[in-house]
């Protein structure tokens, strides 16, 4: 009877690119024994790149072993495990000869199946890749671990079948309907998405009155206090549904972020590019008091993104400002999701982008306080919005 053998397999990258490393582990499926590890920083790439060097590392280590075994690799990676079990394509020039070295290995086992995990259920490789990326960004490169098999005396081969044959898992929901980049059909996205969790304050003196609220540094109300500890509490209800919280330095969205950080044990990463519309003049009237003072500005600023309020800042600024923290947002935080705290305007215009929407889309939602939007961003270009201003956790509060 073939031996089986488990490959828990890792990379990653500070930076994306950046300092990069993988690691590997080799068991055995009956007894769970490490049989072989190794770890190796590999200077300067991408997560995709180091996942998929953890990968061959891993598939390497395991033929050294015993090349007649049967090899499952599990990684929480899902954009390696879909290439490799055949679902997803693979478009990407760096990820393509990585693709086939780790299938050249793969056929020399009778069989390999690939099983995505959580990260918390690839702990072993996730350390010894961490070790790596540190020594990486010191500035050392090669192997930081190696860890021999104890028992390389092969096992008779079993009976070949086809080598990696994909698990019949399901495919991760947001794979399944989204337009390919060139909007030319139905595809599977290029890479697992990074989920951005849009989170709005809670109320404020100026929301409850429905007034112009921008750059001014309002506190929350009691009513709000209440909200962001509900939403916390929704959240805490789903471990691990967070990895990073990232905030409007306004302290109304601040306080709110840190109602959440204190339920999930999270630091706040302060985000400036993540702040309200400077509503200028506006700032505190209500929408039929700036009207009356400025009604053709006002006719103009509905009409024209790119019109701004007396003395503040037009909905067209606001957009690439916040475009370009949503973009570092996703460099830093590649494949996890991300808790972004803010404010009404910031959550339509991301809202607005993700959908390819015209700029008048804008003036068409409707966002409550301490309401949650979720939308998934894909590193080859799609987005895709998976709810707009959820507010289950508000009610019977």
């Amino acid at each position: 009877m073939s031996r089986r053998f488990v490959i828990e397999a890792d990379g990653g990258s500070r930076g994306n690119p950046g300092p990069a490393g993988f690691g590997a582990v080799v068991r055995d499926a009956d007894s769970g024994e490490v049989l072989a590890e190794v770890a190796e920083s590999i200077g300067r790439a991408t997560n995709n790149v180091a996942e998929y060097r953890g990968l061959i590392a891993g598939l390497e280590a395991a033929a050294r072993l015993d090349p007649g075994a049967r090899v499952e690799a599990r990684m929480d990676s899902k954009l390696v495990v879909e290439q490799m079990s055949g679902r997803w394509r693979i478009k990407h020039p760096d990820m393509q000869p990585l693709a086939r070295e780790a299938r050249d290995l793969a056929a020399g086992f009778p069989a390999v199946r690939y099983t995505w995990v959580p990260r918390a259920r690839n702990a072993h490789a996730d350390r010894l890749a961490n070790e790596a990326m540190d020594a990486a960004a010191k500035g050392r490169s090669g192997t930081v671990a190696s860890r021999a098999a104890r028992s390389a005396a092969p096992a008779a081969p079993a009976a070949a079948e086809p080598a990696g044959q994909p698990e019949r898992a399901a495919r991760p929901a947001a794979a399944e309907s989204r337009t390919d980049a060139a909007g030319t059909g139905w595809g599977a996205p290029e890479t697992a998405a990074t989920r951005l969790l849009l989170l709005r304050h809670g109320q404020t003196p100026l929301s409850a009155e429905q007034r112009f609220a921008g750059v001014g540094d309002i506190a929350l109300t009691d009513t709000g206090h209440e909200q962001a500890e509900a939403v916390a509490r929704r959240l805490a209800e789903h471990a691990g549904s967070v990895d990073v919280i990232a905030s409007s330095p306004l302290r109304r969205a601040a306080d709110t972020a840190a109602a959440v950080a204190k339920e999930l044990a999270l630091p706040v990463e302060e985000v400036e590019g993540l702040r309200e519309t400077d509503f200028g003049e506006w700032e505190g009237l209500t929408f039929a008091e700036a009207r009356e003072r400025w009604p053709r500005e006002l006719n103009r600023w509905l009409a024209d993104p790119a019109a701004a309020p007396p003395g503040g800042e037009s909905f067209a600024a606001v957009g690439r400002r916040v475009a370009a923290a949503r973009d570092a947002l996703l460099a830093r935080h590649q494949g996890r999701t991300v808790l972004v705290v803010t404010h009404v305007t910031p959550i339509k215009v991301l809202v607005q982008q993700a959908m390819l929407a015209p700029p008048q889309a804008l003036y068409r939602m409707h966002l409550d306080v301490a309401s949650l939007t979720e939308v998934d961003c894909y590193a080859d270009g799609p987005m895709v919005v998976r709810s707009l201003n959820d507010t289950a956790h508000l009610r019977g509060r």
